[in-house]
């Protein structure tokens, strides 16, 4: 990989997460402008990763096939089109319409960022770069959140896609004349892109599918975290717009923090113990969850410690788990990059959106939903790790 690109890819890793936290604290606002309901309105971040992980199996064939950067560029394109639309909307499905559109765009450069990664490095340095790009993707909740209360409070909700689609138009500039094509000359691009064929070496590695499976419930996680705090904090809690940014950015630190101390601990004891690690610290944090909610704490900033405290832990274990687990995922594909990172991400994103989805449909509240599905699924998987005849699974290659 070329010594200056590592910033090119960094700046474009923003637009998924710019996507979900500028607009969190609006929330509120945007339910009662468009008279729905807290789950509808929370079906805005769900549609955005869902068809961000959907995406992933149209476009990650198109990476390989036609090369990373021309779909990079498409995918800034739609972006930038997609903000505008959402920033201009009257009806609500509209916006769910253009957060789809924006999900698809998302995925373009999600794709193009990871797989030239994986293009440019072996699978033990790559845990290290996804640790790294993970870590600027954790910078945005630390400053989104407070950014779009900000914009909101002084021009409208409105603002805050219009923002979206003027960084993505500088993004869009800078690669134009900077983003290098990295897909290497191996690349498997032959025969129809979307055959059973092109996917079934991928879906048929029970190694892959344990990680893939490994993400998608840190996403998960993290997804039913993210849509349910605005209504938990600000509505139901009756802490202010600017006190959630604060408290989001605080969260944000502490996963920016993790996520680039994350490689000195995938140095120190492999991809495999840090993945053991971080499921353990997402059973830990669900744990405090449920004894936060028995200190009787029902209103106040009091009560907003009490929820977010456990949720740093959350942060923390998804930022351990990603990098390894990513890399895991991917290191038997080095021929068809670009297709197993989408399916990767489809699984991942897709798969997190669905059972986010399915936890809002249930009468949990925001800390019990996180109890339930975060404590549930990290147990599940870390049980898995550690009974033997499951080793195949999961048990590092002896190549890295």
């Amino acid at each position: 990989m070329r010594k200056n690109i590592l910033p090119m890819l960094m700046s474009m890793v923003v637009l998924s997460p710019l996507a979900i936290d500028i607009y969190l604290p609006s929330m509120p606002a945007m339910a009662a402008e468009f008279n729905v309901s807290s789950s509808e309105i929370q079906s805005t971040l769900v549609l955005f990763l869902f068809a961000m992980g959907v995406g992933q199996i149209l476009i990650g064939p198109l990476a390989d096939r036609f090369g990373r950067r021309p779909i990079a560029l498409a995918g800034m394109v739609l972006y930038v089109a997609s903000s505008l639309l959402a920033a201009n909307v009257i009806e609500f499905h509209w916006l769910q319409f253009a957060r789809v559109l924006q999900g698809l765009a998302a995925c373009a450069t999600s794709i193009v960022v990871f797989s030239a990664v994986r293009d440019s490095y072996t699978a033990k340095q790559g845990a290290y770069y996804y640790s790294y790009l993970n870590g600027v993707i954790c910078v945005i909740p630390a400053l989104a959140p407070t950014l779009g209360g900000l914009l909101a409070l002084q021009f409208g909700w409105r603002s805050t896609f219009v923002f979206m689609a003027l960084y993505a138009l500088l993004i869009l500039f800078i690669s134009l004349l900077h983003l290098p094509e990295t897909r290497p000359k191996n690349t498997d691009s032959d025969g129809l892109l979307y055959s059973w064929a092109r996917f079934k070496p991928v879906l048929q590695d029970a190694h892959f599918i344990f990680y893939a499976l490994t993400c998608m419930v840190g996403m998960a996680s993290i997804l039913t975290y993210v849509s349910y705090a605005p209504d938990w904090l600000i509505r139901h809690l009756g802490v202010s717009e600017l006190t959630f940014s604060a408290l989001f950015a605080v969260n944000a630190v502490v996963n920016i923090s993790a996520c680039f101390v994350a490689p000195l601990v995938i140095k120190r004891f492999g991809n495999r113990a840090t993945v053991l690690i971080a499921l353990l610290t997402l059973i830990t944090s669900a744990a405090l969850q449920f004894v936060a909610q028995h200190l009787g704490l029902d209103s106040g900033i009091s009560a907003a410690f009490a929820f977010m405290l456990p949720m740093m832990l959350l942060c923390v274990g998804f930022a351990l788990l990603l990098g390894p687990a990513t890399s895991m995922a991917l290191s038997a594909f080095d021929e068809r990059a670009g297709t197993a990172a989408a399916i990767l991400g489809c699984i991942q994103m897709s798969g997190a959106a669905l059972l986010a989805g399915l936890i809002q449909q249930t009468n949990l509240t925001a800390p019990y939903a996180l109890i339930v599905l975060m404590g549930g699924l990290s147990s599940s998987l870390l049980l898995v790790m550690l009974m033997p005849r499951f080793n195949h699974w999961h048990q590092e290659p002896l190549l890295q």
